[in-house]
């Protein structure tokens, strides 16, 4: 983007577009329902070889849709060609967690994918290009790709942990009798995965605190913690495979706040590279509270009370991503 406010054509990689996430994302991102109705997108799809049948389909599919603000649209499997000049890559392609996998199967398949690309992404991509990682392990797949993209601040990195959000507003929501959009700040500390901790400390329903609305310690502090941590391996047993269409919304939630800011006093959960906030180890992808502002630009909500119980459950999620860095140091 060239630092340029209000840019009125972004080129955009989706890796995995073959994929069912990126079947249920891309239609939302080429109807201007992410960046907006008056953005023209240079769409360039990326996946790997043996998927090129369904890259030319998706290709097909898209003319047809005619989407006026699809100026551009290519396919690739080479990832050289797909980030030449990008300015966002969202990072939706690995193998995808089937019923059974453990995280460290998928670290170990998913990690060369993430330095590879991520070299690829420090030559060719403009260096002032964002991304979210979305493939799992997001966090720790984050941390290896902008490990390997030294020449792209690491401001410019986030994994999704949008989706662990919106099931705890659902959740809080479902549980109390009122809408979505009455319940804010809930936090997602952490990774993405049963450790994540969602707070609700310094969430509000109807400006009243959520403690003080639900008044039920013994669900906020157990029943409603389990269920947020296991909802995608919930899906998984039933479905056989993870969640698509919600994943494919919750992008779209991280990217639009991420392009066009929060509201006002409320804030968001994005994984981020740490700069030591709130104690955790720089370079570490960790989900915080975030206020994001116009055209990408985010800073994590500072100087919040963590009492001890949160604390507990920080560290938790802490150790399992420390961990993970351990098992990935060959490719950071």
């Amino acid at each position: 983007m060239d630092n340029i406010p209000n840019p009125k054509k972004l080129k955009i990689c989706v890796t995995g577009a073959a994929g069912q996430i990126a079947y249920s994302f891309i239609p939302i991102l080429a109807n201007g329902d992410v960046f907006g109705p008056d953005v023209k997108l240079n769409l360039s799809l990326l996946d790997i070889p043996p998927t090129l049948n369904v890259l030319e389909s998706l290709h097909m599919e898209l003319e047809d849709c005619a989407f006026p603000l699809l100026v551009k649209l290519t396919y690739h499997t080479d990832p050289e060609e797909a980030f030449t000049d990008c300015d966002v890559v969202i990072f939706l392609g690995g193998f995808p967690r089937k019923a059974g996998m453990e995280r460290k199967d998928l670290l170990s398949i998913n990690a060369k994918i993430f330095q590879e690309q991520g070299r690829a992404l420090d030559k060719f991509a403009k260096k002032t290009v964002k991304c979210l990682v979305v493939a799992n392990p997001a966090n720790t797949n984050c941390l290896i790709l902008h490990s390997n993209a030294p020449n792209i601040p690491k401001s410019s990195f986030s994994a999704l942990s949008r989706l662990d959000l919106n099931r705890a507003k659902a959740q809080l929501a479902n549980y109390s009798g009122n809408r979505i959009s009455d319940v804010k700040n809930v936090i997602i500390w952490g990774n993405h995965s049963s450790t994540m901790y969602p707070d609700v400390n310094h969430g509000i329903i109807k400006n009243q605190s959520i403690r003080e609305s639900i008044k039920n310690e013994e669900y906020l502090n157990s029943e409603f913690i389990k269920k947020v941590q296991n909802r995608g391996a919930e899906i998984i047993s039933k479905k056989k495979t993870s969640s698509v269409f919600s994943a494919a919304h919750a992008v779209k939630n991280h990217l639009k706040d991420w392009f066009f800011g929060t509201p006002s006093v409320e804030y968001v959960s994005m994984g981020l590279v740490s700069k030591g906030e709130y104690g955790i180890p720089e370079g570490i992808v960790f989900s915080f509270p975030v206020v994001c502002k116009s055209y990408f630009e985010h800073e994590v909500v500072e100087n919040l009370t963590i009492d001890d119980f949160s604390k507990s459950k920080i560290e938790i999620t802490l150790e399992e991503l420390l961990s993970e860095r351990e098992d990935a140091k060959e490719f950071i």
